[in-house]
């Protein structure tokens, strides 16, 4: 054997990959590596969750009318901004700092509409611990109590790429980075070899949202795997041909391993053989895992009602989120869900009709999904986020002669999260009176992504990749106010 092919095998080769997924199974991750190294003996960050079920809600829901009632948008509907005795949010510093329309300014700047359009649902007070919360949500209102609301978030990107900014933080004019299910996953061990460490359940909604789930120069054995919820063919070219039986196929993958270990010897740096090698031997193992995490069989009819399984209206979103529970519960990492299509939350027109229709067919299944964590004891591990790409506008929208809603608004909008480690019942942050401005400094969305990673476990800044330098707006600041 040749010198060069003899350390390829041990130390780079599939010895060298197999070790270093048993040293991340048993809990040693590159962020606590790093920091088990830092000089002055850093403490390694104590993970409080296992798995993460990120929910997001593609399109941009109004945060006036779910989660951050503004009365004062009834209070002075039709008069325009400068009528009000607040001071006129568009005149605020924090406009232009928030607010990076794609054009350039020169070209256009998407407009601004002035004149208030009062909300379109009522809302009262939910729980004991009083949140108030919109009329749209009785099931969720239920769960309220177990929530913790950040009311002060805030994106740059006006348009729709806002729902991949969302999800890596860079605004569509700037160099790509990894999604944020990427980094959990290039960050941490697996609790189950037979199934995907970032799984994906209802998209990518779109050809242009790939980077919601996109791993990029982390390496393509990060990124999202896409799961469908249909047990015969859960996930594309996955099932064995007709006539093919498990001994042959054992052989032929067998011999595919080999081939590959070969090329790997010739080819050590080679990131996208190394994802292949990975993803024919994931391949095999989920033949059987997979269809089971997603089948529903054995679920009872009492759980299948809990998520709306018996409602058209409620049925697809509660199948998402009911296998996403079966797939956290069977030791899934990150498990990213689109429980409605791509844009049908942008309520541009006819934001009533929209969002009453909407708001119905998710109230019911994500209340179950966080009922049904929690009588499980899986809210002691799982952590819930619940999320979209911005808020809308508190003026009316009126391109087109529109009458009946609201436009983009990344300068402040609500998210909540819910499950380990985290406040329950409680509200961090504010917009202003009329819900333009997310008050103080907010929260830009990676500090929403590092506050995840904080409770996985992992520190953004120790998940460094060479010659990949990030800004430190991709890092973000934990939100330490949601911390139990």
């Amino acid at each position: 054997m040749q010198r060069r092919t003899f350390l390829a095998d041990v130390g780079m080769g599939m010895t060298g990959l197999a070790l270093g997924a048993m040293l991340a199974d048993d809990g040693v991750v590159r962020a606590n590596e790093a920091a088990n190294a830092a000089p002055g003996g850093v403490t390694p960050l104590v993970p409080k969750a296992k798995s993460v079920i990120w929910v997001f809600l593609s399109g941009g829901y109004s945060h006036m009318e779910t989660f951050d009632p503004k009365p004062a948008l009834n209070q002075y509907a039709g008069m325009t901004f400068d009528k009000t005795p607040f001071e006129n949010p568009v005149n605020s510093p924090l406009h232009k700092k928030r607010f990076r329309s794609v054009p350039s300014e020169e070209i256009d700047v998407r407009a601004v509409y002035p004149t208030i359009y009062p909300m379109q649902v009522g809302f009262s007070k939910r729980g004991q611990s009083g949140i108030e919360m919109t009329d749209w949500w009785p099931h969720l209102a239920t769960q309220v109590d177990e929530l913790a609301f950040v009311r002060n978030m805030w994106t740059t990107d006006n348009d729709h790429a806002a729902e991949n900014q969302f999800h890596t933080g860079r605004h569509k004019l700037d160099e790509t980075q990894p999604s944020l299910g990427s980094w959990a996953h290039y960050g941490l061990g697996s609790l189950n070899e037979n199934l995907p460490k970032f799984v994906i359940l209802g998209g990518p909604t779109s050809s242009t949202t790939r980077e919601s789930i996109d791993s990029l120069y982390l390496g393509q054995q990060y990124a999202g795997i896409p799961l469908a919820l249909d047990p015969t063919n859960p996930l594309p070219f996955s099932t064995r041909p007709a006539g093919q039986s498990l001994e042959r196929q054992t052989r032929e993958y067998a011999a595919i391993h080999r081939l590959n270990e070969l090329s790997a010897v010739e080819y050590p740096e080679d990131q996208a053989l190394r994802a292949r090698i990975r993803a024919y031997e994931l391949a095999f193992r989920m033949q059987a895992a997979v269809p089971e995490a997603v089948t529903f069989a054995d679920e009872t009819e009492a759980t299948s009602k809990l998520y709306g399984l018996d409602n058209d209206a409620t049925k697809v979103a509660g199948q998402r989120l009911l296998a996403a529970r079966r797939l956290v519960e069977r030791g899934v990492r990150f498990v990213q869900v689109f429980p409605s299509a791509y844009g049908a939350w942008d309520s541009h027109q006819n934001l009533k009709t929209n969002h009453t229709k909407l708001c119905e067919g998710i109230d019911r299944p994500i209340a179950g999904l966080i009922q049904d964590l929690k009588q499980r004891g899986l809210l002691d591990d799982v952590v819930v986020v619940f999320g979209t790409e911005f808020g809308r506008t508190p003026g009316l929208e009126l391109r087109g002669g529109g009458t009946t809603g609201r436009d983009h608004h990344p300068n402040g909008f609500t998210v909540w999260m819910a499950g380990a480690g985290l406040k329950k019942g409680h509200v961090h942050g504010a917009t202003d009176e009329l819900g333009y401005h997310a008050l103080g400094d907010g929260h830009y969305v990676t500090d929403l992504h590092a506050t995840v990673l904080r409770l996985l476990g992992l520190d953004s800044r120790k998940l460094e990749v060479p010659g990949r330098k990030r800004l430190d707006i991709d890092h973000g600041k934990p939100i330490d106010d949601l911390f139990a």
